[in-house]
């Protein structure tokens, strides 16, 4: 007899059973954060135990005009965090992409380095301090290098300096002395962007900054990258002495549209359809496939448990995620744990 799927609220528990290594976390949209989306706030209470907003912290969401401020989803998103006990994270305070305009601009098209540190720090004083001792942990700089180690050339960082970096740690430190405080960055399981976020936290640390973490996103495929190399990023992360976090895992199962393997938003390519093998459902042998890779992969992480302080999945369910929209928009990826009806697949039973 076929076995009916169970529901959520008869699974075993994500959270409980990586209880003893690490929160297990999740990036909400503003339909778990209005709880329009009844079936995937179901699954975030009953598995998650920390929540990162994937949208509505950003810089263009929550301060969009030089005087205009909208916290309403912000407000809503971390009362939800309250409500259920949950980890709360703010992502992002700093960043070169979903930036508004008018943060670089100046009169006569030319902004001084003073200018913009004000503007920088009057926007992380503001948000950081309305939710001071409510936001447990922020990502305050998102993106600062290049896939190849450098510094990424941003507004930021052509019109501050390096040391803007440094000024956003010691801003959001001054806004709330006890949030914890990140680097997030992605493709750090390839050497050279490794080692480059090795050197700049080391640089920070030499020079007093406030951070206590850092988060590696992990924007996984079904071969790529090599799991040695994710093993030696938590290795080299665990000897910063500061916390380690995966911070927006999933694991990208279409054929690649192009040979980039980052997670750069500005890259964007036609929809191919003929890489849009799975539109309805994976099938079986695609599923196991997925399900080896997650398990091999937590296998890693509680390895490094000591290190490693939380794991964000980026998407509640497969209809969630972002890999529907990038490289391409309007494929049907299945990356996450739980598929577009909310059940769990193979992937999510692999762990536990």
């Amino acid at each position: 007899m076929e076995k009916k799927p169970r529901k959520a609220d008869q699974l075993p528990s994500l959270k409980d059973a990586f209880e003893r290594a690490f929160l297990v976390g999740t990036a909400l949209t503003r339909a778990h954060i209005d709880e329009r989306d009844e079936k995937g706030v179901g699954l975030v209470k009953n598995h998650f135990n920390a929540i990162t907003p994937e949208n509505v912290m950003k810089w263009e969401e929550v301060h969009p005009g030089k005087d205009a401020f909208d916290f309403d989803a912000a407000d809503r998103f971390v009362k939800f965090g309250e409500d259920h006990r949950m980890f709360v994270v703010g992502h992002t305070l700093v960043w070169h992409a979903q930036t508004p305009r008018w943060v670089f601009d100046g009169e006569g098209g030319n902004l001084g380095r003073d200018v913009l540190l004000k503007r920088m720090r009057d926007h992380i004083h503001t948000v950081v301090g309305r939710y001071k001792g409510r936001v447990h942990g922020w990502d305050v700089v998102n993106e600062a290098l290049n896939d190849d180690g450098t510094l990424r050339d941003s507004p930021w960082c052509r019109i501050i300096g390096e040391d803007y970096i440094l000024k956003a740690f010691e801003y959001a430190r001054e806004a709330d002395p006890d949030a914890g405080l990140y680097y997030n960055d992605y493709s750090l399981e390839y050497p050279e962007k490794r080692r480059a976020a090795v050197r700049l936290v080391r640089w920070l640390q030499e020079r007093g900054a406030p951070i206590t973490g850092i988060g590696t996103q992990s924007h996984f495929g079904l071969n790529y990258p090599d799991l040695a190399e994710f093993d030696k990023t938590l290795t080299a992360f665990s000897r910063l002495d500061i916390d380690v976090m995966v911070t927006e895992l999933e694991i990208d199962v279409l054929p690649a549209s192009i040979e980039y393997q980052g997670a750069d938003i500005s890259v964007f390519v036609e929809l191919d359809e003929r890489l849009n093998v799975y539109p309805v459902a994976l099938p079986e042998a695609v599923q196991l496939a997925l399900a080896d890779r997650y398990r091999n992969v937590f296998k890693i992480l509680l390895d490094h448990r000591q290190a490693v302080s939380r794991v964000t999945v980026w998407g509640v369910a497969d209809g969630d995620s972002w890999k529907n929209y990038w490289p391409a928009k309007g494929g049907t990826n299945h990356p996450l744990l739980f598929d577009r009806d909310w059940r769990p697949k193979p992937a999510f039973f692999s762990l536990l």
